[in-house]
């Protein structure tokens, strides 16, 4: 059985307040949110940065700067990861 499109929408809108709620709070990655909400990454980013501005501007604009924010960090956090991983495979090589 068809939902019917009043519906779908709101299901929509629902997700994308909830999905934004949470990076605001947590300050967290697209990747992050979507593992922990168990949403696939593409749909959680267009949730947050095309559909919320259509339900609630302010909280898209609190979004966009945690997202522009994790953004700008993205390569300081990928520089620690790859330090991690050759100092773990240093420890296990001697």
């Amino acid at each position: 059985m068809k939902r019917k499109p009043e519906n779908r929408k709101e299901i929509i809108r629902e997700r994308a307040i909830k999905e934004a709620s949470y990076i605001v709070v947590t300050n967290s990655t697209i990747r992050t949110a979507a593992k922990e909400l168990n949403t696939s990454k593409s749909t959680l980013h267009k949730d947050v940065t095309q559909r919320l501005w259509k339900f609630d501007e302010e909280l898209a604009k609190a979004v966009r700067k945690v997202i522009i924010k994790n953004k700008n960090e993205r390569h300081i956090r990928g520089g620690k990861a790859t330090k991690l991983k050759y100092l773990k495979s240093k420890k296990e090589n001697l």
